[in-house]
């Protein structure tokens, strides 16, 4: 019990989110792009292959607490990513999605889908190797 509390002094010490500490170098990630408002990445625990989360670099628990100009500049940064996911992979279109239940910090989800079903978030996610994470992440950027 007092190994929990250890821990769980550690987080509320922090205050960080997880996507922050990506952000902040402080977690290892397969970065898609950044610029000063956005950092994109692979989400690990992917529904499918080229997968990618992006996220705003301030902490705003829920998406539609952002101020408009980072709501409307989210898709503008997301745009050519889905473009290179839909170069990238054989699929029908990018699918977006906004669930946010997982991470306490505002992000989109860009998905690569078929169908509509693509984009159920209660599918068993894909298992794949670091040297696959990896791929998918050279070959996404090569076709920013």
């Amino acid at each position: 019990m007092g190994l929990f509390f250890r821990i769980f002094d550690k987080i509320k010490i922090s205050n960080m989110t997880i996507f922050s500490k990506i952000i902040a170098g402080e977690i290892p990630s397969y970065k898609i792009s950044e610029n000063e408002k956005f950092y994109a990445f692979l989400d690990i625990f992917p529904l499918a292959k080229g997968h990618v989360l992006v996220v705003p670099k301030i902490e705003t628990d829920q998406f539609f607490n952002l101020s408009a100009d980072y709501l409307s500049e989210i898709l503008l940064f997301s745009r050519p990513i889905a473009k290179a996911i839909e170069r990238t992979f054989d699929c029908n279109r990018c699918g977006i999605s906004v669930m946010g239940l997982e991470v306490p910090h505002a992000h989109l989800h860009l998905v690569p889908i078929n169908h509509a079903d693509d984009l159920n978030f209660t599918r068993e996610k894909l298992k794949l190797s670091p040297e696959e994470l990896q791929e998918i992440q050279e070959l996404i950027v090569f076709n920013l």
